[in-house]
């Protein structure tokens, strides 16, 4: 039978952003429940090296730092479930969220901490070479390629920023791009242009990644797109900018969205318009999208929920002293 799990404190989502909140919330006396859904952890569990999470001199892997983080949440208190949401009710507190499971879930605030997923091309050799050449984020694994040849797939504003951002790198930066111009801002069309690390590859369509297993990328098939022409372009590592997609289809039509999908809040907080439901992580952080920031967008949902709750107890508190 179905069982309805209450608590003060309801998040939803299990990465750095949905985890921290948790580790505050309970160290607050929230009690908070984390509804872990289809990927517990979010997206450090498919990444490989981890250099720029604080606090780690060395070398960390991203599955292994999301098992410290929920270790540490459930020590001081939280009640993780396995579970995915199907449907959210935001009428007010306490907001109701059903599992997958049939279980409901009831929580007097409401934290959102879906994330966000990098978009793929689903091209050949993709997956084979995640993480042994092949990534979706110049910031967080550019320092792998030092002095290296690297390409940038794409053409808006995510792909120019990251082989902008590669040139602190790499000598030899090769943006691919399928039409003959981008849709980049102009400002930074023109720094990529000036910049004499970086050239652009026009007309030209993604095929295939190629290289050995084992041995890691050693190249990227492209087709041309006016003269159907196949080549490969030799590279060290590639970097797939074409955009993330925010994990924000259960809050359509309930929460504002902006024109990417992504959860609009205040700016500076994690507050939606709806009182008592925060959104954190990369749900509603379409610029950074890095593992400190969500948590630190996680602190910050948790430090405001418990604000929210103290002054819903004094409001109820006064309530009872004007009825005796």
């Amino acid at each position: 039978m179905a069982t309805t799990h209450k608590t003060r404190m309801l998040i939803i989502g299990s990465g750095p952003a949905g985890l921290s909140a948790a580790i505050y919330g309970a160290r607050a006396g929230m009690q908070p429940i984390v509804v872990q859904g289809l990927q517990p952890g979010g997206q450090l569990t498919i990444t490989t090296d981890v250099e720029n999470y604080p606090g780690f001199r060395d070398v960390i892997q991203g599955p292994w730092l999301m098992q410290e983080m929920q270790a540490q949440a459930e020590h001081v208190g939280t009640r993780m479930m396995w579970d995915t949401i199907l449907e959210v009710s935001l009428d007010g507190s306490p907001f109701r969220a059903v599992g997958d499971s049939g279980d409901i879930y009831e929580g007097d605030v409401l934290v959102i901490a879906t994330g966000a997923q990098a978009k793929w091309l689903g091209v050949p050799g993709e997956q084979e070479f995640s993480g042994k050449g092949v990534s979706a984020c110049a910031t967080c694994d550019g320092f792998f390629y030092r002095g290296k040849k690297v390409v940038v797939i794409g053409g808006g504003n995510t792909a120019v920023e990251e082989a902008l951002y590669l040139t602190n790198h790499s000598p030899d930066v090769t943006l691919i791009h399928r039409r003959d111009s981008l849709r980049a801002e102009k400002i930074l069309q023109d720094r990529l242009f000036a910049h004499p690390n970086v050239k652009v590859l026009w007309n030209q369509k993604v095929d295939s990644f190629i290289g050995e297993a084992g041995k890691g990328l050693a190249g990227v098939k492209v087709i041309d797109t006016v003269t159907g022409a196949e080549s490969v372009v030799e590279t060290d590592g590639a970097f797939v900018a074409i955009g993330h997609a925010p994990a924000t289809e259960l809050f359509k039509g309930k929460l504002e969205l902006d024109e990417s999908g992504y959860i609009v809040v205040e700016p500076g907080t994690p507050k939606t318009a709806i009182p008592g439901v925060f959104a954190c992580g990369d749900v509603m952080d379409h610029t950074y999208r890095q593992a400190v920031t969500a948590a630190g967008t996680g602190c910050m949902a948790a430090l405001d929920s418990e604000r929210f709750l103290a002054e819903l107890d004094f409001k109820a508190a006064q309530a009872e002293v004007a009825a005796v």
